[in-house]
């Protein structure tokens, strides 16, 4: 014989179900991306993140992230160049300075600090220092940032990033009477690198799985 409290239990299960779905729900954002991540590789996830939205990001929250990472440790992958970008981004070209300097020190092969840092050098009116490090900057570039760069097979098929190179060299060549113009194609050029990478970590997997 049913009790009143056996015929309530599924009504009472039910309600918390449906209270708890609800509340899941509107908290979706909550539990998203925004979430302040915890230990080194969250705070650098955090920083990239923001700094590869482009004007998108919060780059207030990039600089927090990434001074984390590289106070603790400023080997961790390119922390520092990033660190680097997202100062120039803002505008603090001495900041930019200083780091980037930092990041060749750990790794004097990088290309985009390099060629951040000759950009860097532009702003803060150091400009013959600037063209030099900005031609053998490209130099750099133009000789790794080819099929297999960052270890992604198809990078560049389209050749969006070769054509921004070509476009950065010519513009260099012109010298600092042209620095205006300088500025803009090697911002670009690390626009496009930073959305290939971002294509073929996000996009271009999916693609390859279904055979397009």
């Amino acid at each position: 014989m049913k009790t009143k409290t056996d015929s309530a239990n599924p009504i009472l299960g039910f309600v918390l179900l449906t209270v708890c779905s609800l509340f899941l729900s509107s908290c979706g954002g909550v539990f998203s991306h925004d979430v302040p991540r915890f230990g080194i590789g969250g705070r650098y996830n955090e920083g990239r993140e923001q700094f590869t939205r482009g004007r998108g990001g919060d780059m207030d929250r990039a600089v927090s992230a990434l001074e984390a990472v590289v106070q603790q440790d400023p080997t961790y992958r390119d922390s520092l160049t990033l660190l680097g970008r997202a100062y120039y981004r803002k505008g603090r070209y001495q900041d930019a300075n200083q780091i980037l300097q930092r990041a060749l020190v750990v790794n004097k092969n990088d290309e985009v600090a390099w060629l951040t840092l000759g950009m860097t050098q532009l702003q803060l009116g150091q400009d013959e220092r600037g063209i030099e490090t900005l031609k053998g900057a490209l130099t750099l570039v133009s000789k790794v940032v080819t099929k297999g760069y960052r270890g992604y097979p198809e990078w560049d098929i389209k050749g969006g990033v070769r054509s921004a190179i070509s476009r950065s060299a010519l513009e260099v060549t012109k010298g600092v009477e042209d620095k205006e113009n300088i500025l803009r194609s090697c911002d670009t050029l690390l626009t496009r690198m930073d959305d290939e990478e971002n294509f073929q970590k996000n996009t271009a997997p999916v693609q390859y799985r279904r055979g397009l």
